[in-house]
């Protein structure tokens, strides 16, 4: 009788000692020794993930690891995708994230101002994304950040963007100001596409796109530099000096050949352009020219604008760049 309980402690303590193993194994750091990448694909089983896990060595035994994940887990079925399994991941981390679907995320970046034509490429540059796009209409994308997985088509990440745009555009064209110089939400994109390219400063956005509303307002020409280039590069980097005959090129964006706005945009604003455009700065200002630090002065008269002008040529001369 006294061996039998000697036996039964024995085993009791035995089993205590094996549940403690099976759970730090369960919850302890994995084998891993280095990140790794795990495709599971459209209806694959749990048991098909563990045995690749385990050819990576991301668990020791896919035996044991699909025991462990009947006892400490629950039968909630893996998800396909592209995972990215991080060295010394625990197992339980590793069964919930297959199950949470949590897949390796890429992206493409899309900067304020980027033409559509640069739009593509790196749409098509993107790697792990299927199928091919047409140039997207200028205008059309909200510049930012958008995720994707391996095997999604460029199809639907430009989708997604052109929604995004057409989301925000609704949303700000709400929020306007009364009296703005622009009519519609196009009006607006393609107002917001010249201040997006005419100053990397944020905080000048609003100044721009006032001294722009009061040209429109007045019949004035916008003369904006970008709107030169834009037919000649489609948004591209010019890489030089503007012509003299591109200044007074007739071809329906030239804002120095003719008065109101381009017939289109000219790049894809970003939404503090947008914002800018519908709650333009009030100011007296007709006129701006570069500063030489990346931003600019702005002047109410012809007079105090050609005084700018000249102070911005001498700086120019004295850089040599003139």
């Amino acid at each position: 009788m006294r061996k039998f309980g000697c036996f039964g402690v024995l085993l009791i303590l035995a089993l205590v000692a094996a549940a403690f193993w099976a759970a730090q194994l369960w919850g302890g750091a994995g084998p891993g020794t280095r990140n790794t990448t795990l495709t599971v694909a459209q209806g694959s089983t749990l048991t098909t993930a563990a045995r690749e896990l385990e050819k990576q060595g991301a668990i020791r035994d896919a035996d044991l690891f699909l025991w462990m994940a009947r006892v400490f887990g629950d039968d909630t079925p893996i998800q396909a995708g592209e995972y990215r399994v991080p060295a010394k991941i625990s197992q339980s981390d590793l069964l919930k994230m297959l199950q949470g679907g949590r897949t390796l995320q890429r992206f493409v970046m899309i900067p304020e101002g980027m033409p559509s034509i640069l739009v593509h490429e790196r749409l098509m540059a993107a790697e792990q994304l299927q199928g091919e796009v047409e140039v997207p209409a200028e205008g059309s994308i909200l510049p930012d950040s958008y995720a994707y997985n391996r095997g999604d088509t460029r199809q639907q990440v430009l989708d997604r963007m052109q929604s995004a745009m057409d989301k925000y555009l609704a949303e700000a064209w709400g929020r306007r100001k009364p009296n703005i110089a622009v009519s519609t939400p196009q009006e607006a994109l393609i107002l917001a596409s010249i201040v997006e390219k005419e100053t990397g400063k944020p905080e000048e956005r609003r100044m721009v796109a006032g001294v722009y509303s009061n040209r429109l307002k007045r019949g004035m020409p916008l003369q904006a530099d970008p709107t030169v280039i834009y037919p000649v590069t489609k948004g591209k980097p010019l890489g030089r000096r503007i012509l003299r005959s591109e200044l007074q090129a007739k071809n329906g964006y030239n804002t120095y050949a003719m008065a109101g706005l381009p017939e289109g945009p000219i790049a894809n604003p970003g939404r503090a352009s947008i914002d800018a455009v519908l709650n333009p700065e009030t100011t007296n200002a007709l006129y701006f020219v570069a500063d030489g630090t990346g931003g600019h002065i702005f002047a109410d008269t012809l007079e105090q604008h050609n005084a700018n002008v000249q102070k911005w040529y001498a700086l120019r001369r004295a850089r040599g760049e003139m």
